[in-house]
Protein backbone atom coordinates (compact mmCIF):
# COMPACT_ATOMS: atom_id res chain seq x y z
CA UNK A 1 0.00 0.00 0.00
CA UNK A 2 1.32 3.46 -0.89
CA UNK A 3 2.69 5.50 1.96
CA UNK A 4 0.49 8.38 3.10
CA UNK A 5 1.53 11.59 4.79
CA UNK A 6 0.19 12.63 8.17
CA UNK A 7 0.33 15.80 10.17
CA UNK A 8 2.91 15.31 12.93
CA UNK A 9 1.62 15.39 16.48
CA UNK A 10 3.58 16.10 19.62
CA UNK A 11 5.37 13.22 21.34
CA UNK A 12 3.48 10.86 23.62
CA UNK A 13 3.83 11.58 27.35
CA UNK A 14 5.60 8.92 29.40
CA UNK A 15 2.31 7.98 31.03
CA UNK A 16 -0.33 7.36 28.34
CA UNK A 17 -3.23 7.35 30.83
CA UNK A 18 -6.43 8.51 29.12
CA UNK A 19 -7.70 10.36 32.19
CA UNK A 20 -4.94 13.01 32.18
CA UNK A 21 -5.52 16.36 30.51
CA UNK A 22 -2.46 16.02 28.31
CA UNK A 23 -3.44 12.57 27.11
CA UNK A 24 -7.03 13.63 26.48
CA UNK A 25 -5.76 16.50 24.33
CA UNK A 26 -3.55 14.08 22.40
CA UNK A 27 -6.48 11.74 21.81
CA UNK A 28 -8.52 14.67 20.49
CA UNK A 29 -5.70 15.71 18.16
CA UNK A 30 -5.21 12.18 16.87
CA UNK A 31 -8.94 11.72 16.37
CA UNK A 32 -9.29 15.02 14.48
CA UNK A 33 -6.27 14.34 12.25
CA UNK A 34 -7.44 10.83 11.32
CA UNK A 35 -11.01 12.06 10.82
CA UNK A 36 -9.87 14.76 8.39
CA UNK A 37 -7.65 12.29 6.51
CA UNK A 38 -10.64 9.96 6.05
CA UNK A 39 -13.10 12.69 5.10
CA UNK A 40 -10.67 14.20 2.58
CA UNK A 41 -9.86 10.79 1.07
CA UNK A 42 -6.19 10.72 2.05
CA UNK A 43 -7.01 7.48 3.85
CA UNK A 44 -8.81 5.54 1.15
CA UNK A 45 -12.26 4.00 1.73
CA UNK A 46 -11.92 0.35 2.73
CA UNK A 47 -8.20 0.61 3.48
CA UNK A 48 -6.66 -1.21 6.45
CA UNK A 49 -5.63 0.98 9.38
CA UNK A 50 -2.44 -0.59 10.71
CA UNK A 51 -1.91 0.33 14.34
CA UNK A 52 1.89 0.18 14.30
CA UNK A 53 2.19 2.25 11.12
CA UNK A 54 -0.23 4.91 12.40
CA UNK A 55 1.36 4.94 15.87
CA UNK A 56 4.78 5.74 14.40
CA UNK A 57 3.42 8.20 11.81
CA UNK A 58 1.46 10.15 14.42
CA UNK A 59 4.03 9.73 17.22
CA UNK A 60 1.43 8.49 19.71
CA UNK A 61 1.01 5.43 21.88
CA UNK A 62 -1.14 2.45 20.96
CA UNK A 63 -3.67 3.27 23.68
CA UNK A 64 -4.15 6.83 22.42
CA UNK A 65 -4.50 5.60 18.85
CA UNK A 66 -7.01 2.89 19.72
CA UNK A 67 -9.17 5.36 21.65
CA UNK A 68 -9.14 7.78 18.71
CA UNK A 69 -10.08 4.93 16.34
CA UNK A 70 -12.87 3.84 18.68
CA UNK A 71 -14.33 7.34 18.45
CA UNK A 72 -14.16 7.12 14.67
CA UNK A 73 -16.04 3.80 14.85
CA UNK A 74 -18.78 5.66 16.76
CA UNK A 75 -18.84 8.22 13.92
CA UNK A 76 -19.19 5.35 11.38
CA UNK A 77 -16.04 6.55 9.62
CA UNK A 78 -14.08 3.45 10.71
CA UNK A 79 -15.20 -0.15 11.12
CA UNK A 80 -13.82 -2.52 13.76
CA UNK A 81 -13.04 -6.05 12.57
CA UNK A 82 -12.95 -7.93 15.85
CA UNK A 83 -9.43 -9.17 16.50
CA UNK A 84 -8.30 -8.09 13.02
CA UNK A 85 -8.13 -4.38 13.79
CA UNK A 86 -9.67 -1.40 12.04
CA UNK A 87 -10.52 -0.38 8.49
CA UNK A 88 -11.69 2.88 6.89
CA UNK A 89 -15.42 2.64 6.25
CA UNK A 90 -16.20 2.09 2.55
CA UNK A 91 -18.37 4.49 0.59
CA UNK A 92 -21.26 3.62 -1.68
CA UNK A 93 -23.90 5.53 -3.59
CA UNK A 94 -26.60 3.69 -1.64
CA UNK A 95 -25.18 5.08 1.60
CA UNK A 96 -25.02 8.58 0.13
CA UNK A 97 -28.67 8.32 -0.85
CA UNK A 98 -29.57 7.39 2.72
CA UNK A 99 -27.44 10.18 4.22
CA UNK A 100 -28.92 12.72 1.81
CA UNK A 101 -32.54 11.78 2.51
CA UNK A 102 -31.86 12.09 6.23
CA UNK A 103 -30.11 15.45 5.81
CA UNK A 104 -32.99 16.81 3.74
CA UNK A 105 -35.56 15.61 6.27
CA UNK A 106 -33.79 17.10 9.29
CA UNK A 107 -32.19 20.19 7.77
CA UNK A 108 -35.17 21.58 5.87
CA UNK A 109 -37.45 21.28 8.90
CA UNK A 110 -34.77 22.88 11.09
CA UNK A 111 -34.47 25.73 8.58
CA UNK A 112 -38.22 26.34 8.68
CA UNK A 113 -38.14 26.57 12.48
CA UNK A 114 -35.06 28.79 12.38
CA UNK A 115 -36.70 31.26 9.99
CA UNK A 116 -39.89 31.21 12.05
CA UNK A 117 -38.14 31.93 15.35
CA UNK A 118 -35.00 33.78 14.23
CA UNK A 119 -34.44 37.30 15.58
CA UNK A 120 -32.20 40.20 14.59
CA UNK A 121 -29.16 38.53 16.19
CA UNK A 122 -29.79 35.42 14.07
CA UNK A 123 -30.05 37.49 10.88
CA UNK A 124 -26.82 39.32 11.74
CA UNK A 125 -24.97 36.05 12.43
CA UNK A 126 -26.33 34.48 9.23
CA UNK A 127 -25.28 37.51 7.18
CA UNK A 128 -21.77 37.40 8.64
CA UNK A 129 -21.46 33.66 7.88
CA UNK A 130 -22.79 34.17 4.34
CA UNK A 131 -20.39 37.04 3.60
CA UNK A 132 -17.39 35.05 4.88
CA UNK A 133 -18.38 32.07 2.75
CA UNK A 134 -19.01 34.25 -0.32
CA UNK A 135 -15.50 35.69 -0.13
CA UNK A 136 -14.07 32.14 -0.24
CA UNK A 137 -16.18 30.67 -3.03
CA UNK A 138 -16.05 33.19 -5.88
CA UNK A 139 -14.55 30.91 -7.09
CA UNK A 140 -13.44 28.09 -4.76
CA UNK A 141 -9.65 27.87 -5.06
CA UNK A 142 -8.45 24.23 -5.28
CA UNK A 143 -5.81 24.81 -2.62
CA UNK A 144 -8.30 26.31 -0.17
CA UNK A 145 -10.95 23.61 -0.16
CA UNK A 146 -10.43 22.91 3.55
CA UNK A 147 -11.04 26.59 4.40
CA UNK A 148 -14.15 26.54 2.23
CA UNK A 149 -15.47 23.40 3.94
CA UNK A 150 -15.15 25.08 7.36
CA UNK A 151 -17.00 28.20 6.19
CA UNK A 152 -19.60 26.11 4.35
CA UNK A 153 -20.39 24.19 7.54
CA UNK A 154 -20.51 27.45 9.51
CA UNK A 155 -23.02 28.92 7.02
CA UNK A 156 -25.27 25.85 7.13
CA UNK A 157 -25.20 25.88 10.93
CA UNK A 158 -25.95 29.63 11.00
CA UNK A 159 -29.01 28.98 8.81
CA UNK A 160 -30.40 26.68 11.49
CA UNK A 161 -29.31 28.63 14.57
CA UNK A 162 -32.49 30.72 14.83
CA UNK A 163 -34.11 27.82 16.67
CA UNK A 164 -31.47 26.23 18.88
CA UNK A 165 -31.44 22.43 19.00
CA UNK A 166 -28.19 20.85 20.26
CA UNK A 167 -29.23 17.36 19.10
CA UNK A 168 -30.09 18.59 15.61
CA UNK A 169 -26.69 20.27 15.41
CA UNK A 170 -24.90 17.15 16.66
CA UNK A 171 -26.60 14.85 14.15
CA UNK A 172 -26.14 17.23 11.22
CA UNK A 173 -22.43 17.68 11.97
CA UNK A 174 -21.99 13.92 11.74
CA UNK A 175 -24.00 13.71 8.51
CA UNK A 176 -22.07 16.66 7.10
CA UNK A 177 -18.74 14.85 7.58
CA UNK A 178 -20.05 11.86 5.70
CA UNK A 179 -21.44 14.06 2.93
CA UNK A 180 -18.04 15.71 2.62
CA UNK A 181 -16.44 12.34 1.83
CA UNK A 182 -18.59 12.09 -1.28
CA UNK A 183 -18.24 15.76 -2.18
CA UNK A 184 -14.47 15.28 -2.56
CA UNK A 185 -15.20 12.72 -5.31
CA UNK A 186 -17.86 14.84 -7.01
CA UNK A 187 -16.08 18.20 -7.14
CA UNK A 188 -13.59 17.13 -9.80
CA UNK A 189 -15.99 15.25 -12.05
CA UNK A 190 -17.08 16.45 -15.51
CA UNK A 191 -20.43 18.17 -15.24
CA UNK A 192 -19.87 19.11 -11.59
CA UNK A 193 -19.28 22.80 -12.34
CA UNK A 194 -22.21 24.03 -10.26
CA UNK A 195 -22.58 27.64 -9.28
CA UNK A 196 -22.45 26.83 -5.59
CA UNK A 197 -22.29 30.48 -4.67
CA UNK A 198 -25.56 31.15 -6.51
CA UNK A 199 -27.16 28.26 -4.61
CA UNK A 200 -26.00 29.66 -1.28
CA UNK A 201 -27.10 33.18 -2.24
CA UNK A 202 -30.61 31.97 -3.07
CA UNK A 203 -30.95 30.10 0.22
CA UNK A 204 -29.59 33.07 2.18
CA UNK A 205 -31.84 35.64 0.51
CA UNK A 206 -34.97 33.52 0.96
CA UNK A 207 -34.12 32.84 4.61
CA UNK A 208 -33.49 36.52 5.37
CA UNK A 209 -36.77 37.41 3.62
CA UNK A 210 -38.62 34.96 5.88
CA UNK A 211 -39.85 32.80 2.98
CA UNK A 212 -39.50 29.49 4.80
CA UNK A 213 -41.20 27.20 2.25
CA UNK A 214 -39.15 28.51 -0.69
CA UNK A 215 -35.96 28.52 1.38
CA UNK A 216 -36.55 24.88 2.36
CA UNK A 217 -37.05 23.88 -1.28
CA UNK A 218 -33.86 25.70 -2.31
CA UNK A 219 -31.94 23.97 0.49
CA UNK A 220 -33.31 20.56 -0.55
CA UNK A 221 -32.15 21.09 -4.15
CA UNK A 222 -28.75 22.22 -2.88
CA UNK A 223 -28.30 19.12 -0.69
CA UNK A 224 -29.29 16.75 -3.53
CA UNK A 225 -26.90 18.31 -6.07
CA UNK A 226 -23.84 16.24 -5.11
CA UNK A 227 -25.62 12.85 -5.15
CA UNK A 228 -27.01 13.64 -8.61
CA UNK A 229 -23.52 14.43 -9.96
CA UNK A 230 -22.14 11.16 -8.55
CA UNK A 231 -25.04 9.07 -9.83
CA UNK A 232 -24.59 10.45 -13.33
CA UNK A 233 -20.84 9.68 -13.15
CA UNK A 234 -21.58 6.12 -12.02
CA UNK A 235 -23.97 5.60 -14.92
CA UNK A 236 -21.39 6.92 -17.37
CA UNK A 237 -18.61 4.83 -15.81
CA UNK A 238 -16.38 7.84 -15.07
CA UNK A 239 -16.07 6.97 -11.38
CA UNK A 240 -16.32 3.84 -9.24
CA UNK A 241 -17.05 4.02 -5.52
CA UNK A 242 -16.29 1.04 -3.23
CA UNK A 243 -19.45 -1.00 -2.74
CA UNK A 244 -21.55 1.11 -5.10
CA UNK A 245 -23.67 0.14 -8.06
CA UNK A 246 -25.33 2.28 -10.73
CA UNK A 247 -28.79 2.38 -9.23
CA UNK A 248 -31.43 5.06 -9.55
CA UNK A 249 -31.59 7.56 -6.69
CA UNK A 250 -35.02 7.56 -5.13
CA UNK A 251 -35.84 10.88 -3.50
CA UNK A 252 -38.25 10.64 -0.60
Amino acid sequence: MAKRSFLPLRALPANDAPDTNGSRTLIEQTYATLRDAIVEGRLAPGSKLRIEHLRVAHQVGAGTLREALTRLVSDALVSAEGQRGFRVAPIAIEELEDITRLRVHIETEALRLSIRHGDAAWRDALTAAYEALSAEERPIAPGRRRQWEVLNLRFHEALLSGHASPWTLHVLRLLSRHSERYRSYAMGLPGSERDVHAEHREIYELAIAGLEARAALALEAHIWATPHVLLRALREGTVVLPGSAPATLRQA
